[in-house]
């Protein structure tokens, strides 16, 4: 068994402008928890995030959302370093798997298939340690085991996002958007929790049918499909917003 499911520490923090910031480790697996700085009087909701390709943990869009989350509805949000990416090494298999959809992306060739088959690798190295970094951060007290759990992910935080929301019965609610179908829409039939799932109109690289056959799949009562114009990565920042509301609207506001 690794080691990540046996340890967790945190390493660092800070507090500016009302946010508590926490970076830890999951074993070796690096991570960050934002969180109100005024302590709660109650636990409060935790949401996961999965980041996009090729970023990490901290990006402007991770820590941009989780600024949305800690200070409108008093949340706790949780981000893990994909394999390969952040402030972990890049294997063998990854360099070769970049080198390749680079060479793609130069040449005009389709990217897709190359995406697909990385983000499914990377989704199966990741479920266990989503799994672990839960089991830890709900033994944390501001955060508790009764405290709803949400998942946001696009792009490759769909394609991690998918399975481990199919899997794990704690997640109560999801935004999801920008993959492809091949290998997700099975797993997606097994999601019933509520899903809002972002979608751009005019993508060059994740055709429109194959984003609406994905959404489609869902089996949720529940699910929203925000289809915007624009390219790939043109995704309106106001969708953030209606991210967080859509949290809210489940989950309540602890803050308010």
């Amino acid at each position: 068994m690794s080691s990540y499911s046996h340890s967790f520490r945190f390493t660092a923090e800070s507090t500016a402008n009302g946010i508590l910031e926490r970076d830890f480790l999951l074993g070796d697996v690096p991570g960050v928890l934002w969180s109100p700085a005024a302590p709660a009087a109650e636990p409060a909701p935790l949401i996961l995030m999965g980041h996009g390709g090729g970023n990490h943990k901290k990006h402007p869009a991770m820590s941009g959302r989780a600024r949305l989350l800690v200070l409108s509805c008093g949340y706790h949000v949780a981000v893990l370093d994909a394999p390969g990416h952040g402030d972990r090494p890049r294997t063998a298999h990854d360099e070769a798997e970049i080198d390749v959809m680079q060479e793609a992306m130069a040449t005009g060739k389709p990217v897709g298939p190359i995406v697909v088959r990385y983000n499914d690798h990377l989704a199966e190295l990741s479920l266990p340690e989503w799994k672990a970094a839960l089991d830890a951060l709900q033994r944390l007290p501001e955060i508790g085991t009764d405290g709803p759990v949400g998942w946001w992910g696009i792009n490759m935080g769909t394609a991690i996002g998918i399975p481990f929301v199919a899997e794990e019965p704690r997640v109560a609610a999801a935004v999801f958007g920008q993959h492809w179908p091949d290998t997700l829409a099975d797993r997606a039939r097994r999601i019933t929790v509520p899903v809002e799932y972002d979608l751009q109109w005019d993508d060059e690289h994740i055709p429109r049918e194959a984003g609406l056959a994905l959404f489609d799949a869902f089996a949720s009562e529940e699910k929203t499909l925000h289809a915007n114009s624009g390219r790939h990565k043109e995704l309106p920042r106001f969708e953030a917003d209606s991210a967080v509301r859509f949290f809210a609207r489940h989950f309540g506001r602890p803050n308010a």
